[in-house]
């Protein structure tokens, strides 16, 4: 054997080895998928659904198997859409709306639509058409938060079998036409102006309601001391009864003369009185008390 044939079957021997690790290189490369952990891999065999690789290390069969689509399952959110939409009570509102989704599914939503963003946001418009429209204007303004509640719920149902999880939805603006604006703002001012009345009115009801009871009070304690000047003299009435009853007409005269000389008293107090006219019988009343006080003693 000479040395030409020799390199040949070296250099023969040396290709089909490294063809050979070629081929192996090329099998763990086809074979060997590592997926991030944000994404799914779906896999198929000769056109077909075969498997939905996870996040880590994976191992397929080469040239049997392909990754077909890697899908993202972050969390999306669709652009901001805004959609017309008429309430019950016949008032055009242009409704702005965001959706948050992620796909929790690849294989159903790789097979069954299309586009994933463009049909979310056609059954979002729908569902909030269709709300919006069972709702009068006043509702859509107040129950905002139930209104998102239903229309999440709504969209849910709708991408279920595209394996779709909706994560949020919201109702960013409401907006209205000018002549809606200006005839609810005129209606919020004759609300203003109505409630501005029924304070006033009932500001002066209620000062009219004082005035009523300060009286009021001013005339029971007027009452009272009447009542209590009525038992005074009902009482000093009943002394002098009781006097008369036990020590006969002297008592009774002590105290008409008492009350004589209390007068006189009065009159001479009196300022700027530089003379008093006393009355003929003064001297006798003061001369009749003396003697009865006398006497009594």
């Amino acid at each position: 054997m000479d040395l030409q044939s020799v390199l040949a079957d070296l250099v023969g021997g040396n290709l089909v080895i490294l063809l050979l690790a070629a081929f192996v290189i090329l099998c763990i490369l086809l074979g060997v998928r590592v997926v991030p952990q944000s994404e799914k891999y779906v896999v198929e065999r000769f056109g077909r659904l075969h498997s939905v690789l996870g996040p880590g290390l994976n191992l397929i069969v080469p040239f049997l198997d392909r990754v077909a689509h890697k899908v993202s399952v972050l969390e999306r959110q669709l652009p901001t859409a805004s959609q017309d939409a008429i309430t019950s009570d016949n008032v055009l509102v242009q409704v702005e709306t965001s959706v948050f989704y992620r796909i929790l599914e690849p294989e159903k939503t790789v097979y069954r639509i299309r586009d994933v963003d463009a049909a979310i946001s056609t059954t979002v418009a729908g569902i909030v058409r269709a709300q919006i429209g069972m709702m009068e204007l006043d509702e859509v303004q107040s129950n905002r938060a139930e209104l998102i509640s239903t229309i999440k719920g709504s969209v849910e149902d709708a991408v279920d079998d595209w394996g779709i999880e909706v994560t949020r939805a919201e109702i960013l603006d409401v907006n209205l036409d000018q002549a809606t604006r200006e005839a609810m703002l005129q209606q919020l001012n004759a609300e203003r102006a109505r409630r501005a009345n029924v304070t006033e009115a009932e500001g002066k009801k209620r000062a009219v309601e004082l005035s009523a009871d300060a009286e009021l009070y001013a005339a029971e304690q007027v009452a009272k001391a009447r009542r209590i000047s009525a038992e005074a003299e009902a009482f000093a009435t009943e002394v002098v009864a009781k006097a008369i009853a036990e020590h006969g007409i002297e008592a009774a005269q002590y105290q008409v003369a008492l009350k004589q000389v209390e007068a006189l008293t009065v009159v001479g107090q009196g300022s700027g009185k530089q003379t008093v006219i006393v009355p003929a019988n003064a001297l006798e009343a003061f001369g009749d008390a003396f003697k009865m006080l006398k006497g009594r003693g």
